[in-house]
């Protein structure tokens, strides 16, 4: 989304503010001052929801829990989308709720639709760090302070995936995560190594089968895992969100849930993941 809107016309509001609940609310009356402005600070997330929407309402709770406990990196924008249409208009609102990273008065990065709480931080970190050091009020990464020890059972499992051993890596992170269901490290690298693991014995001519019969979903899937294995991940998405248009019922959902595994490969803020999300969306609605 970088690049893509103009927000520039906010800056001479039309309207006066309104009666808007909550320390972080803003209106097109302020939007330049705690957006645009703020911005050139730190990045602001921009939360559009609706109070005719209880799952946005709750989103905007979640950011305000995450703002409260978070160390000045980021400050926090929450627009009622119906009552402030301009600004939904000129970030291009499709859907309800919409969260909008701005940073230096461009979108940086933006997701549509409530997310558990663990993407959102994961969001939020990606956010942060692609602007430090390059905004004033997100210095960079403090140095010098001592490297923790080396968690002795991540090196077992990167020992394991060195050697070749997947089945190995994979009951080592599950372990993992048995011990700690939420460990974000744990996850990405279980994630990893079963895509790496399913792609070893894929048929190389998949892609082939699945161009020359649109039909055969599993070839379809198989050719999306090479196109992602050979680092060509916005083929793979182009090539299940073609399925998703053509099939329905459990074929659809099937292709669903596989594409959203190889989205989960990536940071949520990669540009290539919102794209596609985006196309996702159009697809299914």
């Amino acid at each position: 989304m970088s690049g893509a809107v103009d927000l520039s016309a906010l800056k001479q509001p039309a309207v006066a503010a309104a009666d808007v609940p909550g320390d972080h609310a803003v209106t097109e009356a302020n939007f330049e001052e705690r957006v645009l402005r703020r911005s050139t600070q730190v990045p602001v997330v921009v939360v559009l929801y609706s109070q005719r929407s209880a799952g946005s309402v709750e989103l905007v709770k979640l950011f305000e829990t995450l703002f409260a406990s978070n160390g000045g990196d980021w400050d926090l924008a929450t627009v009622e989308a119906e009552a402030n249409m301009r600004i939904a208009q000129a970030f291009g609102v499709q859907g309800i709720p919409t969260v909008v990273a701005v940073a230096a008065g461009q979108p940086l990065a933006d997701f549509t639709g409530n997310q558990p709480e663990e993407q959102v931080t994961g969001w939020l970190a990606a956010v942060v760090d692609a602007v430090r050091g390059k905004l004033s009020g997100v210095g960079e990464a403090e140095e010098g302070e001592p490297e923790a020890p080396e968690d002795p059972r991540f090196v077992a499992a990167e020992e394991a995936l060195e050697n070749g051993e997947f089945d190995a890596a994979i009951a080592a992170y599950q372990t993992i995560l048995a011990a700690e269901p939420n460990n974000s490290e744990a996850k990405a690298a279980l994630r990893q190594v079963q895509f790496l693991s399913r792609v070893q014995d894929l048929d190389l001519a998949a892609a082939e089968k699945a161009d020359a019969d649109p039909s055969n979903l599993d070839a379809a899937l198989a050719a999306a895992d090479l196109d992602m294995f050979n680092q060509q991940p916005e083929a793979a998405f182009d090539r299940l969100i073609a399925q998703i248009k053509r099939t329905a019922g459990d074929d659809r959902t099937r292709v669903r849930t596989h594409l959203l595994e190889l989205f989960e490969l990536f940071d949520l803020a990669e540009p290539i993941v919102m794209a596609a999300r985006r196309k996702l969306a159009a697809a299914l609605y």
